[in-house]
C-alpha cells in the first residue's frame, strides 16, 4: 500500500519556526555537496505571460544526494499585485520524489520554505563575509523575505545593533520596523532615503525590482558586504568593482540579474571570486580593499533539503497528511 504525504502550510511553519539551527545547517551543507557534485541542479524554467509582464511561474527541479537522497520540483509564482492586496507576492509548492522508484512521495506548501533556505543563505554568507565589528543592517524592501532574513540574521550575526529599512511603501516598512524591534531587539527605524539604507554595514535587497536603480556611481565601502538576494537591484559597474560571491556561476549569470549584466558588460567573468561552496571549504580569497557582494540566484536542492526535513517532521508530529493509495497502479502486471 503506498502513502503519499501533504504537509499544509500551517504544519510546515511550524517545524520551521523552531528549527533555524538545524535548517542553517541543512543550507552549509547543501552548499559543500553541491560543490563537491553531489547534486543535480538544472537551470529553471520561468513561465511568463504578456498581459502580466511582472508576474511568473519559476519551477526550479533538482536531485540532493548524501543523507537527503530525493528529487524534488518547486513550483514558485511570484505576483507583485499580490502586495497592494495585502498579500504576500509569492506561493510555492514542493514536490518530493522517492530517488530509487521515482515515486512521488509528498506535496508541501513551500512559500515558508523558500523563505527559509533564503534566509538561512544569507546568514550564512553573513556569517563567512561579514565587515570587522558590524552594527548596521539595512534591508531594501520589506516583504516577507526581509523578515524571514531578519530572524536568521541576528543569530548569525550577534554584534547587530540597528535595522535600517527602506521601502517604496512606508506601511510595509513600518511593520518590519515593528518586527526587528519587538522580536529581535533591535533599534530600528524607517527612512525614505535610499543613500542611508545603502551606508549600513551589511545591506540586505529584498525586492521585486526587474531592472537595477542603484546607479553606477554607488561605492560601498570597503569590507561592506551587500546581500544582493534579489539580484537585479545594482548597477553591473558596481559589481565590477566589487568582491563577488554566487551560489552557482553558471545558474547566477542569466535572466538579466546584476551579474549577468556584468558579465555582458565585462566580456567575461573574471569579476567572479567564487561561489559560497567555495567560501565554506576556505578556497576563496577576497580582496579586504573592496565590498563583497553575496548574489545567491537560490538553488532547488536548497528546498529539497529543507523539504525533506519538514516532511520527517511534520510525519512525526502527525501533521503531514497521509493520501492512501495514491499510486495507482503498483504491480505492471
Amino acid at each position: 500500500m503506498s502513502q503519499f504525504f501533504v504537509v499544509p502550510g500551517a504544519a510546515a511553519d511550524k517545524v520551521l519556526r523552531t528549527s533555524r539551527a538545524r535548517v542553517s545547517e541543512l543550507v552549509r551543507a547543501t552548499y559543500l555537496l553541491h560543490e563537491a557534485g553531489g547534486s543535480v541542479n538544472p537551470d529553471s524554467c520561468f513561465l511568463r505571460f504578456p498581459e502580466k509582464p511582472g508576474s511568473r511561474v519559476i519551477a526550479l527541479p533538482g536531485y540532493l544526494g548524501g543523507c537527503v537522497d530525493k528529487i524534488g520540483l518547486k513550483w514558485i509564482a511570484g505576483f507583485p499585485g499580490n502586495v497592494s492586496a495585502g498579500k504576500p507576492r509569492a506561493s510555492a509548492v514542493l514536490l518530493l520524489n522517492d530517488y530509487a522508484t521515482g515515486y512521488p512521495l509528498a506535496c508541501l506548501e513551500a512559500a515558508g520554505i523558500s523563505a527559509a533556505r533564503t534566509a538561512a543563505s544569507a546568514a550564512l554568507a553573513a556569517t563567512l563575509m561579514k565587515p570587522a565589528a558590524p552594527r548596521t543592517v539595512s534591508f531594501v524592501g520589506a516583504g516577507v523575505i526581509a523578515r524571514t532574513i531578519a530572524g536568521y540574521l541576528v543569530t548569525a550575526v550577534p554584534e547587530l545593533e540597528e535595522a535600517i529599512v527602506h521601502d517604496l511603501v512606508a506601511e510595509s516598512g513600518a511593520h518590519l520596523v515593528r518586527y526587528a524591534e519587538e522580536e529581535h531587539s533591535l533599534a530600528a527605524r524607517f527612512t525614505g532615503a535610499l543613500d542611508e539604507a545603502l551606508d549600513a554595514d551589511i545591506v540586505v535587497f529584498a525586492t521585486t525590482a526587474s531592472t537595477p536603480y542603484v546607479t553606477a556611481a554607488r561605492e560601498f565601502r570597503p569590507g561592506q558586504l551587500v546581500l544582493n538576494i534579489s539580484l537585479r537591484d545594482i548597477a553591473p559597474e558596481v559589481l565590477l568593482r566589487s568582491n563577488n560571491v554566487l551560489d552557482d556561476i553558471d545558474h547566477c549569470l542569466k535572466a538579466g540579474t546584476s551579474p549577468h549584466l556584468a558579465e555582458r558588460l565585462s566580456g567575461g567573468r573574471e569579476f567572479v571570486d567564487g561561489t559560497i561552496g567555495g567560501v565554506v571549504r576556505g578556497e576563496v580569497g577576497l580582496d579586504p580593499g573592496k565590498a563583497t557582494i553575496f548574489s545567491p540566484f537560490g538553488l532547488g536542492v536548497l528546498d529539497i533539503a529543507v523539504g525533506a526535513f519538514v516532511l520527517e517532521r511534520a510525519r512525526e508530529a502527525g501533521t503531514a497528511i497521509a493520501v492512501e493509495n495514491f499510486i495507482g497502479e503498483e504491480a505492471r502486471w
